[in-house]
């Protein structure tokens, strides 16, 4: 037996809305809203739905470590992934190394290995954060001001490639598209990209 399926049975998933035992978003809970299609300046978006209720709710939770949260969440991105066409990998916006460390893992790259695993899509942790700091509880202008915050080195991608981008939140989209200029620079695609949840700008 695993350790994970002994965690999984002593801390069973349950939904960050409701308590109930099964999943860290049920079917009840999720939001019923249709899911939203954005541009940013040619990139294609796509969002599960609004940064509110409980998609804000599970969002949190995912960043305070909740796996099962990250399972319920990637199980639903999953069909935006299989529908991708011609890409050829999965390329998941990175967080700061200080906060994969308090977290244990990565909240993007662990949604996009869920999110991917029916598509037959790799996924490729293609770039790094080099500034160090997060997005997270700056102002819109600040955000914006944010460029160069990322780089590329993935010997597994090559030029000409196209990709699809993952991240948990999209505010003002400067991450997105600083990640699509680091892959840009080498030669890397980039026609859409995926996130669970739009916040209002």
């Amino acid at each position: 037996m695993r350790w994970s399926d002994v965690v999984d049975f002593l801390f069973p998933a349950a939904c960050v809305e409701c308590d109930a035992v099964g999943e860290g978003l049920c079917a009840r809970c999720f939001p019923a809203a249709a899911p939203l299609q954005f541009d940013l300046g040619g990139l294609h978006c796509s969002a599960l739905g609004p940064y509110c209720g409980p998609l804000r709710h599970a969002v949190l939770a995912l960043k305070s470590g909740r796996r099962d949260v990250a399972e319920a969440l990637g199980i639903r991105l999953s069909p935006y992934v299989v529908r991708a066409r011609d890409v050829a990998a999965v390329v998941p916006v990175p967080t700061t190394v200080r906060r994969r460390r308090q977290r244990g893992f990565d909240q993007a790259e662990l949604l996009a290995r869920i999110a991917a695993r029916d598509s037959g899509l790799p996924v490729v942790a293609a770039l790094a954060q080099t500034a160090g700091d997060a997005q997270r509880g700056r102002s819109r202008k600040e955000r914006l001001a944010a460029v160069g915050r990322f780089a590329y080195g993935a010997a597994s991608l090559a030029s000409g490639m196209r990709v699809l981008l993952l991240d948990d939140v999209v505010t003002t989209g400067s991450s997105l598209r600083d990640c699509q200029a680091a892959l840009g620079a080498a030669g890397i695609r980039v026609p859409a990209a995926i996130v669970v949840a739009r916040a209002d700008r």
